[in-house]
């Protein structure tokens, strides 16, 4: 696995505990990173020797989650990073940290104890404690986030902004096209819903209605010219602009049905048209077609 390069990037999420780390691992893993939390640090280098680019194709990085729960991380954990850059993986570090006043609010609302907590050492003190002790790890981070102040969502947009540019144009909102016949009913999984049934329709061209949407004659029969034609290009403009609002705020994913009566000219050909143009705003697309055989 060539991980010094950017598109398959190396990054260690760690902290002061009550920070958002176990947050973030949460916030890759929806953006399709290979996470592991809890990594003992002598065990980092060999999983990430064993790990190769064909068990790791569906992924677009791999994080790994160290803390102090594990005894050796404040003393071994230079020395790992170290080893592995000598061997060509660069980890990028990605630092969690909060005010102490936030921290203990956060232990007190979830009644766990600190990892460094024992019979002589209360909350404050371990707080205090860990802060000292991972000094050194927190001036080696290539970003520290204090999430203080931060929900759940601005957790989520700091790391898009921050490493969505590892991929390079890809962004990493994901939308999902579905089309559907409205005979059959809305898809209950949908972001947005638009109704094309007032599209010229192919079905009643007997020519025409045992194709699908997919082929190229129905395409332009329906989005060649007129309210079609006009249609899509509003379509396509509104949803540009609606995703990549909704990306900015955090968003990494949004379904998006399409539907006309039966689902299988109209909404498939609309659907198709939008892929292809979704794809060239660098947005990750899937597209689903579930009525398209039903009759």
């Amino acid at each position: 696995m060539d991980s010094t390069s950017p598109s398959f990037p190396v990054l260690v999420v760690t902290g002061l505990s009550g920070g958002g780390k176990s947050t973030v691992l949460k916030v890759f893993e929806d953006l399709r990173y290979y996470t592991i939390d809890g990594l003992p640090v002598s065990l980092a280098m060999q999983l990430v020797s064993i790990l190769d680019e064909r068990s790791l194709a569906k992924y677009r990085g791999l994080v790994l989650g160290m803390d102090l729960r594990h005894f050796e991380f404040d003393s071994g954990f230079h020395a790992i990073l170290q080893a592995m850059r000598d061997k060509g993986v660069a980890p990028a570090i990605i630092f969690m940290e909060a005010r102490p006043d936030v921290i203990v609010r956060r232990y007190k609302e979830t009644r766990r104890p600190h990892p460094l907590e024992s019979g002589g050492l209360g909350l404050e003190q371990a707080m205090e404690t860990e802060r000292k002790l991972l000094e050194p790890v927190r001036a080696m981070a290539d970003l520290v986030i204090d999430t203080s102040d931060y929900s759940i969502h601005d957790i989520r947009r700091v790391i898009q902004q921050k490493w969505t540019i590892i991929e390079g144009n890809r962004r990493s909102m994901r939308v999902h096209l579905l089309t559907f016949g409205f005979k059959y009913g809305t898809p209950a999984e949908a972001d947005m819903v638009f109704d094309l049934r007032f599209l010229p329709n192919p079905h009643h061209e007997p020519d025409l209605r045992p194709l699908s949407g997919k082929d190229p004659v129905i395409s332009k029969y329906v989005l060649g010219s007129g309210v079609g034609k006009e249609y899509l290009e509003r379509l396509t403009e509104f949803l540009h602009f609606t995703l990549t609002q909704m990306e900015s705020e955090g968003r990494y994913r949004a379904t998006v049905a399409i539907g006309c009566t039966g689902g299988r000219h109209r909404s498939v050909a609309a659907a198709e048209a939008l892929f292809e143009a979704l794809k060239n705003f660098d947005f990750a697309v899937s597209i689903e077609h579930r009525h398209m055989e039903l009759v």
